[in-house]
């Protein structure tokens, strides 16, 4: 039972950071448009990207990690690297929501920052991304 669970898990870590990934690149062409239609186009796509994927995959790998800690709290809760891999869900969590944050103020105001902030924006999940998985497969503490 556990396996699937942690199979889902991760199946829904990879969706969301699909979504955490592609959205701010959305931002980026939405901050670069300069006519009404490729902007609401952009907000458009990343409203559905928000609330149809991400939102519900960062529900879902929570859920999951949750009842994997639930099930089997003495093998998770003593691990350190849990500890340190929460500690970097809970970062990704409130990117997340600035994302939906900035994607709501990007309707009113496309040029709300340059095409150049949002590129830097998209490289902040990469490094999270690369410390959870290492934290994950290694459990160095």
């Amino acid at each position: 039972m556990l396996e699937y669970i942690r199979a889902f898990h991760i199946i829904s870590m990879v969706c969301w950071f699909a979504g955490i990934f592609y959205l701010p690149r959305l931002f980026v062409y939405h901050a670069m448009s300069d006519d009404t239609l490729s902007q609401e186009r952009f907000a458009l796509m990343e409203r559905k990207l928000y609330r149809g994927i991400m939102t519900p995959a960062m529900i879902a790998t929570w859920g999951c990690g949750l009842l994997m800690i639930a099930l089997a709290p003495s093998i998770y809760l003593s691990q350190g690297w849990l500890h340190a891999k929460l500690v970097l869900v809970v970062l990704l969590t409130l990117y997340h929501l600035s994302c939906g944050r900035f994607r709501v103020r990007l309707m009113d105001n496309p040029k709300l920052k340059s095409h150049v902030y949002w590129r830097w924006f998209n490289e902040i999940p990469v490094f999270i991304l690369i410390a959870v998985v290492i934290l994950a497969v290694v459990k160095p503490f």
